[in-house]
């Protein structure tokens, strides 16, 4: 397994008698073959701005840096759980990677293969099932039949320029289709996506929406998108902030919905802290919540999400209470290698999963610059397994949850669905 790396116009190549070295948090580590996966399609290989790269010599061991040159990683579709990071260290300690989701890549046997696993089917979420051509015809004919209505407009754009799939699916007619709310947020991530202070240094790859949506919006929305008993329409996108503190034109957007409509699901992504109306929510008819977290120890948590009047444990109480009426519910794990495998952090979750009844943990690669997480966040306390190790454990601890990485829906909740069609 060899040592892949970029010169500085970013031609990528393979050394010939280097072997590849990857971390595990700030851990350097050789990579082994079961950690291996072949290259995904859809997947990009980047390279890592002020970073040299760090191999290893195969006759001595020794870590060797890689002068004149920058690391590389692959940026792998979803669905792929990283299990290592690229092998690296930084040139400029003051510069920050762009947030994505850096996977270790080697070069073995004339091909490219990733430190990575497949968490979950990624048909539904291939790019080649979302093609362009026809995506744009279909936006312009949603337009042409909606015109007044903002948030398509809206996701017209995050579908045509980020290419978000779950955006394109509004479009589509299918499978689990956006719904942007909120341009506020009750918490200020630090690896936010859509909103990032001036001074953080790092550039939000996206837009967040700029305007509060109408009642009216987003039941057009949803009655556009829930016609078939597999569709899914989701608040809490990465282009908005916390969709339950728009709970006021939710609970009333979603009642008449279920009056006119029984199809389809209605989901929200959200970070479960305002728990009054997530009740409120959940009684006007949920059938999915996925609740985004990264850690189970208040420190962990507040240090990344910065929480603003809500704490930890209101967002346990908020799935707690989801769970016992019904609503399917999962986490949205935020996964980064030397971490999520941590012995403390791996109790500490498998304790919260056990209270709130969640049912599916949706593994998802953090995106972030990995020296400042790590820098911010407490310091590992027990052992660190390994991303491989670690998931086998949560398997084997919580046998009756799935680990998956995508929305997933109840076989008997679909059943009736299509029953009632």
């Amino acid at each position: 397994m060899y040592l892949v790396y970029a010169d500085e116009k970013g031609n990528v190549y393979d050394h010939p008698g280097l072997f590849a070295v990857a971390r595990n948090g700030d851990i350097l580590t050789e990579v082994l073959e079961e950690e291996l996966i072949p290259l995904p399609e859809g997947s990009t290989l980047v390279s890592l701005p002020d970073t040299v790269p760090i191999g290893m010599n195969p006759d001595t061991g020794e870590m060797v840096k890689l002068d004149g040159c920058t690391a590389v990683g692959a940026l792998v579709p979803q669905g792929i759980t990283r299990l290592l990071l690229p092998g690296y260290v930084k040139s400029n300690r003051d510069s920050k990677l762009p947030l994505f989701g850096y996977s270790a890549v080697v070069w073995k046997d004339n091909r490219f293969w990733v430190a990575g696993r497949a968490s979950d089917d990624i048909y539904k979420w291939d790019p080649l099932n979302f093609p362009m051509d026809e995506l744009r015809q279909r936006v312009e004919k949603t337009l042409e039949l909606f015109p007044q209505n903002r948030i398509l407009n809206h996701l017209s754009h995050c579908a045509l320029e980020y290419e978000c799939l779950t955006a394109s699916n509004n479009f589509f007619n299918r499978w689990e289709g956006s719904l942007p709310v909120s341009y506020t947020c009750n918490a200020g991530c630090y690896g936010c996506i859509s909103e990032q202070p001036e001074d953080s240094g790092f550039p939000s790859p996206q837009t967040r929406m700029n305007f509060k949506p109408t009642e009216d919006e987003l039941v057009e929305v949803m009655l556009h998108h829930l016609q078939t008993p597999e569709s899914i329409i989701s608040f809490g996108q990465g282009c908005e902030g916390e969709p339950s503190t728009m709970a006021s034109i939710i609970v009333p957007a979603m009642r008449r919905v279920r009056e006119t409509t029984d199809m389809g699901f209605i989901n929200i992504n959200t970070n479960a802290g305002l728990t009054d109306h997530i009740k409120g929510i959940v009684d006007a008819g949920l059938d999915l919540m996925r609740v985004s977290i990264i850690s189970a120890i208040d420190e962990h948590y507040n240090a990344y999400y910065r929480p603003r009047n809500y704490t930890l444990e209101n967002v346990a109480r908020s799935a707690e209470y989801a769970a016992s009426k019904g609503v399917y519910t999962s986490i949205n794990y935020l996964c980064f290698p030397g971490v999520f495998d941590r012995e403390e952090e791996m109790e500490a979750m498998i304790n919260f999963i056990r209270r709130t009844g969640i049912k599916l943990i949706q593994m998802r690669n953090l995106n972030i610059d990995p020296e400042s997480y790590l820098s911010m966040i407490p310091k590992a306390q027990g052992e660190v397994f390994g991303m491989k190790q670690a998931i086998e454990i949560y398997q084997e601890e919580l046998p009756d949850v799935i680990i998956g990485s995508f929305t997933h829906i109840p076989p008997e909740q679909l059943q009736r669905r299509k029953n009632m069609a």
